[in-house]
């Protein structure tokens, strides 16, 4: 059974749900902390869930401790505080509400499960908010934490069951209150685990994390849009490309070859494009081979560079494609030589009208500027890179 109820204010006439925060402890020994924390969070607007002030809705048909467990999974965060106490132990019916075995996968750390009889009602309460991906905010009494690390180095040794924790109330205890100490700071995710010493602690940590939890909402929802503009923009352009390819290869003969043809020979025709030459009727004339084009732009050689940081800091794998006169043009590693020869031999069997249709359809197409896929660099391959040399590692004037 769940809760539904909810705390509503007004914001411009609109009713709002508040966030409901489940705080879990002991209450005995905690109850100064868990008042003030009470007023902390109304203070920000959300509603409190405690236990010891009624705010859970104790079914007359099931044990306390099982009505708990139901308003934790109706929660929206939970507040866990770990002190000296380790409170009562579950009873069978709210165990029966929690899959200790499913939660086995959550964290590295599972001895607290393994002894279920021994698990306290404010464990159960954390743990059926892990099962329903409720995020936890864990708080450990410093005191607790000090003895939590000599528990630690000491686990697994003859003594370990004789030694007394200062910080813990009942020497019986100590085990089960480190070993869910553990389980949660163990877990895959949310297992952070913040000590404190006084309740300011507490409060300045929560208004940490949930003004960052805000911030990081908004800049996620701000990306979201961000990224459905651009399926939007994408979607715009594939229904013009769609369009410009209909209206190519309207009047040709071979509509199917021309419109499989401009998708794929995108990249050649970019490429082409990039060396902006006077004259590109020799695409759609009698059939050259490669080696004719890269005359046509005084190519005569390739080397692979390493990859560059661009403008944007983006590192950009390159070619270069050395001219004959010494100098080069650095071409994307996208346009790579023996790629684009096989493309180039492909266009090339196609029938010259068809050849005009396509290349004519992607120049319609692609507004882009091509020239940041090709850039003549005026230097030979050696003083380009004594030139990144002295950018990377100036010289110095020799000590005196």
């Amino acid at each position: 059974m769940l809760s539904f109820r909810y705390h509503q204010h007004r914001h411009r006439g609109v009713a709002l749900a508040s966030l409901r925060v489940f705080v879990s402890s002991t209450c005995y020994d905690l109850s100064i902390i868990r008042g003030q924390l009470r007023q902390f969070i109304e203070n920000l607007g959300h509603e409190p869930v405690m236990s010891d002030y009624n705010d859970a809705l104790y079914d007359p048909r099931e044990h306390t401790h099982t009505s708990c467990i139901d308003e934790v999974a109706g929660a929206d965060a939970v507040v866990v505080i770990i002190g000296s106490r380790f409170g009562g132990r579950s009873v069978p019916s709210a165990l029966y509400k929690v899959d200790l075995e499913a939660l086995a996968a959550v964290s590295k750390s599972n001895d607290l499960l393994k002894a279920k009889d021994n698990i306290s009602i404010t464990q159960l309460e954390v743990l059926k908010a892990v099962e329903r991906s409720v995020p936890v905010f864990a708080f450990v009494d410093e005191r607790v934490m000090h003895d939590h690390a000599t528990y630690e180095r000491n686990k697994g040794k003859p003594i370990a069951d004789q030694i007394e924790y200062s910080s813990i109330e009942k020497p019986e205890t100590a085990k089960y209150i480190f070993e869910f100490i553990n389980f949660l700071r163990h877990r895959v995710t949310n297992n952070g685990i913040t000590n404190f010493n006084k309740l300011q602690d507490i409060e300045d940590a929560l208004k940490k994390q949930w003004s960052g939890l805000l911030q990081k909402l908004h800049f996620e929802q701000r990306a979201k849009q961000q990224e459905g503009r651009r399926i939007d923009a994408l979607t715009e352009q594939f229904e013009d490309l769609k369009a410009a390819i209909l209206a190519a290869v309207g009047g040709s003969k071979n509509e199917k070859e021309v419109a499989r043809g401009v998708v794929r020979f995108r990249k050649l025709v970019d490429l082409v494009r990039a060396f902006e030459l006077p004259d590109y009727s020799f695409l759609f004339g009698p059939a050259i081979p490669w080696g004719e084009f890269l005359k046509r732009v005084d190519v005569v050689d390739f080397t692979r560079f390493p990859a560059v940081d661009d403008e944007r800091g983006m590192r950009r794998p390159l070619v270069r494609w050395l001219r004959a006169d010494g100098t080069f043009y650095e071409v994307e590693r996208m346009f790579d030589p023996a790629d684009m020869s096989s493309e180039w031999d492909a266009f090339m069997r196609i029938d010259e009208e068809s050849r005009a249709v396509i290349y004519d359809a992607l120049n319609e197409m692609r507004t882009m500027p091509m020239r940041r896929f090709v850039r003549h660099i005026p230097l030979t391959p050696a003083e380009a890179d004594e030139r990144t040399r002295q950018r990377v590692m100036p010289e110095f004037e020799p000590a005196t």
